[in-house]
């Protein structure tokens, strides 16, 4: 079913909406202004608007959406959550797209529209996503290139890397230049592959288009090494990252991490986490924690109770296995710490 030709789409302010429908999902309930907080949260938006929304008071949900703005309460992953995976709550998106139009021009209808993509993607609806993309373009909306990241992301995770590069046409054609996060999905997506080539292409557009570099862009890069096996590529990139002043991001380092076990190196393993230890506790915890659950994953039991203990003598937080793993196997037992 297409959105749009369900769509009479007109001036914003002048929208019918079909009776069939009307009927069902377009009762008025009266809003009680006074029984608002002094200092209303975008939580609180967000209650009001699902319960009005299961009720069907799409007119509640345009008022809603108009003064959350005023209240510089902007929408969250939650305020589209009536939204469920069933056939009535698609068959609804028609009148509520056209609830959304009539939402004040500009940042308030914006950001409406905006979270309703983004809960339609994480839905896995990007079909639906865009075409209240198609929607926003008839209804008066600015676009940025924020409005196109959750369609991106999503097609990047089922594979669909062609149909991404069509919706960055698309931004084209709204007048969006892709930015460097737009590129970024493209260059994870052929790095998680493996897909030095074609990650190779994406960096070369970059380049070409003067966006420079972010740690997203490293991170994504240092992913690509490790997953096609050539790690000490990965560890140039790295330092390359730290030199350029950028913010190493824990995930990075578990990129690394889980490399070098994939590999057999488990003492490389072992002096990677420590070069970077004592810097960020958090970090710490959390590098410190991965090589050690994969450590014991891989029956390396003797160097796995040796990052515990090191643990513990650093002071680091464990997870509930972690912690049940070392009273079991170390607490009694003399451990020499890592030299």
């Amino acid at each position: 079913m297409s959105l749009l030709r369900k769509l009479p789409i007109k001036h914003p302010n002048s929208l019918s909406i079909p009776k069939t429908l009307a009927a069902r999902f377009y009762t008025t309930q009266t809003l009680d202004r006074s029984s608002f907080p002094d200092e209303p949260t975008s939580a609180y938006y967000d209650e009001l608007t699902n319960n009005a929304a299961r009720s069907g008071d799409l007119e509640t949900i345009h008022v809603l959406f108009n003064k959350r703005r005023r209240d510089g309460c902007f929408p969250t992953t939650d305020t589209f959550k009536f939204l469920t995976n069933t056939e009535s709550s698609r068959s609804s998106l028609i009148t509520l797209v056209q609830t959304l139009i009539r939402v004040d021009k500009g940042l308030a209808r914006n950001t409406a529209f905006e979270s309703l993509i983004a809960r339609l993607c994480k839905l896995g609806w990007i079909d639906d996503a865009l075409q209240v993309l198609d929607a926003m373009s008839l209804g008066d909306c600015r676009f940025t290139a924020f409005s196109f990241y959750p369609i991106l992301q999503a097609l990047r995770k089922n594979g669909k890397v062609e149909e991404a590069w069509r919706v960055m046409d698309r931004m084209r054609e709204l007048g969006v230049p892709p930015d460097l996060t737009a590129y970024n999905y493209f260059l994870t997506s052929h790095c998680y592959d493996g897909n030095l080539t074609a990650a190779s292409e994406v960096m070369k557009r970059i380049e070409e288009e003067g966006l420079g570099t972010d740690a997203r862009t490293y991170d994504a890069l240092v992913l690509g090494a490790c997953r096609a096996g050539k790690v000490e590529g990965a560890l140039m990139v790295l330092g390359k990252m730290v030199d350029d002043g950028f913010h190493v991001m824990y995930c990075t380092h578990v990129h690394v991490i889980k490399a070098l076990l994939k590999l057999g190196y488990y003492d490389q393993a072992v002096r990677f986490v420590l070069i970077f230890a004592g810097k960020d506790e958090k970090l710490d915890a959390e590098s410190f924690g991965v090589l050690a659950h994969k450590l014991i994953t891989c029956g390396r039991l003797d160097e796995a109770k040796r990052v515990l203990e090191e643990m513990v003598k650093r002071g680091l937080k464990m997870g509930a296995k972690l912690s049940k793993f070392y009273e079991s196997e170390c607490k009694e037992v003399k451990c020499s710490h890592i030299p």
